[in-house]
């Protein structure tokens, strides 16, 4: 059985720069033991399976939707509510799936099939429509979500920090619950995204893409087009519910700041466009960069302002001052869409336009 459906990365640029990010990823807990690191690999892999859903729609059938907060947001909540009421045990968890997912894919179904009948433009506004009253019913609830403050929880006891089962005197450091969390959201992430793969490179990933170029053409050969789009925004809304999940189990909290706000569908955005659009392995690419950015940058601009004011330069420690570092990386978000404008895969490719297979 082919892993990837037939459709590995076609360059060996591409190939490299994907098995060093997955290798970094599965070492970063022996290679990078503080709680940093291990958060940021966590959030890399959590968004590189959003991104991945979200290009299913942007990227494979040019809808764009501003309601994928909204179903990253489901999944977090249903973690949450379900481990803060039942208790931090596995039930808790089979019914937070066994909710959080039918709601989304009925909420996905519902927005598709009155919303994808006309213009994209139309299905646009009304998934902003939509995740915008959920996010206000989501901190007006504050009985069911804790409001504005959102609900922490503990997790089953396999899963927390101090459940050791390999002691420090091993490999320096102990190896625990929290470790055990970390390779579960890394093992589903890739699952998801492998699924993904698999997705576009069916006979409906074809037609999706037939849809992209050319509804109309699409519906004159005898496709449904509604369907096919319905059915791909159900598939990435159940995809961008099992990411939230991972990321409330990682966060042990869930709140409209870390689930539903507007800035998380802002950088979904930017991820899928320095990845490339109409790839998969460019979720991979562009979650890792930009998360890298967001987190290191501030770090790196500050050692160099002070290199740069101990060299005597005049401008540059201000220019490069970690109060600034949002400066750059907008400056460095645009030179990269002029650089590389089909994204990071679209220019690795070894063959010309190639940029929209996954």
């Amino acid at each position: 059985m082919m892993i990837l459906s037939g459709d590995p990365p076609r360059s060996r640029a591409l190939s490299v720069l994907l098995v060093v990010i997955l290798v970094a990823l599965l070492a970063t807990p022996f290679l990078f033991p503080g709680a940093k690191a291990l958060n940021v690999a966590a959030k890399i892999c959590i968004f590189a399976a959003l991104v991945a859903s979200y290009d299913l729609l942007l990227g494979y059938t040019g809808s764009v939707s501003f309601a994928h907060t909204m179903f990253y947001g489901i999944g977090s909540y249903a973690i949450a509510i379900a481990l803060y009421g039942l208790g931090p045990n596995w039930t808790s968890v089979a019914v937070a799936v066994a909710a959080g997912l039918p709601l989304a894919l009925l909420l996905a179904l519902a927005i598709g099939l009155f919303s994808l009948r006309v213009e994209a433009i139309f299905f646009a506004m009304i998934t902003l429509a939509v995740a915008s009253a959920f996010l206000v019913l989501a901190s007006q609830l504050s009985w069911l979500t804790g409001g504005e403050d959102g609900r922490s929880f503990q997790l089953p006891e396999l899963l927390r920090p101090g459940t050791v089962f390999i002691g420090k005197e091993w490999f320096g450091f102990p190896i625990n619950g929290r470790i055990l969390t970390y390779y579960l959201v890394l093992t589903a992430c890739a699952l998801m995204i492998l699924a993904l793969l698999r997705v576009v490179n069916s006979p409906f990933g074809r037609v999706l893409q037939a849809i992209r170029e050319n509804r109309f053409r699409a519906e004159a050969l005898g496709f449904r087009t509604v369907f096919h789009l319905t059915y791909a925004n159900c598939i990435a809304a159940m995809i961008a519910a099992c990411a939230g999940m991972l990321n409330a189990l990682w966060l042990r909290y869930a709140g409209p700041d870390t689930s539903l706000s507007f800035s998380i569908m802002l950088d979904i955005l930017l991820m899928v466009v320095i990845g490339g659009m109409g790839t998969i392995y460019g979720a991979i690419i562009g979650a890792a960069i930009f998360i890298l950015a967001q987190n290191y940058l501030q770090a790196l601009m500050g050692v160099a302002s002070t290199a740069a004011a101990d060299a005597g330069l005049p401008l540059l420690p201000g220019l490069l001052h970690p109060d600034r570092w949002l400066l750059w990386l907008g400056l460095l978000f645009i030179a990269s869409v002029y650089f590389f404008p089909t994204g990071v895969v679209g220019r690795l490719r070894s063959k010309p336009g190639a940029q929209h297979r996954a």
